[in-house]
């Protein structure tokens, strides 16, 4: 694929691989930028369901437009295979940022701020992200952040033939007691998740603890998280009450 032409992004490099996608970095040849290409991987191609997820994630998240949301800038097929073309963030992920230790108070409340604002604003259009973790945060280099991969994000009202109600969707450790549950969730998920996130960030430790899924499933849905003053005394009340909701 490498210095490959699709219709007017030349291919530069692959970035990686997720459970949703191949990446490729692209230069817009049209409009002189850089963009992010998001291809299905070949074992998931042949099949509808998957496909419709796939359009409808570039659908949903193309009708957002903020400065806190990757920017979708289309959405094409080459040679069979459908392929979602995106703002390219120069930065990090903010699991990154998380495991190197940078996050000052000040910092996780500017982070924290422009994430709600972000989601405040998928909400606002009955968008629900359903995997908000901090893979899928990016923060660039003038410390702007960027939620990105709406992929399992569905809108209210959508047709149940695009989607099963029972599939459990998004990463483990971060995803709300409805979801454990296989029961219908709406935007309280990303609140959950984003609670989850601010935990984290700032105490560094996942609040709810467990070696195995089911443990893990199990302090979500009947245990409380430590305080966050026994990690981090000088926190102050505020950030307990967020938590806390």
């Amino acid at each position: 694929m490498i210095d490959k032409v699709i219709s007017h992004y030349k291919i530069i490099s692959q970035l990686g691989q997720g459970g949703m996608g191949v990446l490729y970095l692209a230069e817009d040849l049209e409009l002189n930028r850089k963009a992010v290409l998001k291809f299905l991987p070949p074992d998931m191609m042949n099949d509808p369901e998957i496909n419709l997820r796939f359009k409808r994630e570039a659908q949903s998240a193309g009708s957002l437009s903020h400065p806190n949301i990757v920017t979708i800038y289309d959405v094409g097929v080459h040679e069979n295979k459908t392929f979602i073309a995106m703002e390219y963030v120069e930065g990090k992920t903010l699991r990154e940022v998380i495991n190197s230790d940078e996050l000052t108070i000040e910092r996780i409340t500017d982070i924290s701020v422009q994430i709600g604002e972000g989601l405040n604003e998928a909400h606002s259009k009955g968008i629900t992200h359903r995997d908000i973790k901090p893979e899928n945060i990016l923060i660039d280099e003038k410390g702007k952040v960027k939620i990105v991969d709406f992929g399992l994000a569905k809108i209210k009202n959508v047709s149940k033939e695009l989607t099963k109600e029972s599939s459990t969707l998004g990463t483990i450790k971060y995803m709300s007691p409805e979801q454990i549950r296989n029961q219908k969730v709406d935007q309280r998920t990303d609140i959950w998740s984003f609670g989850v996130i601010l935990y984290e960030m700032i105490t560094g430790k996942y609040p709810f603890q467990g070696e195995y899924d089911a443990s893990i499933f199990y302090s979500v849905i009947n245990q409380n998280p430590e305080p966050l003053a026994r990690y981090k005394a000088d926190i102050g009340e505020g950030f307990q009450r967020i938590i806390d909701k």
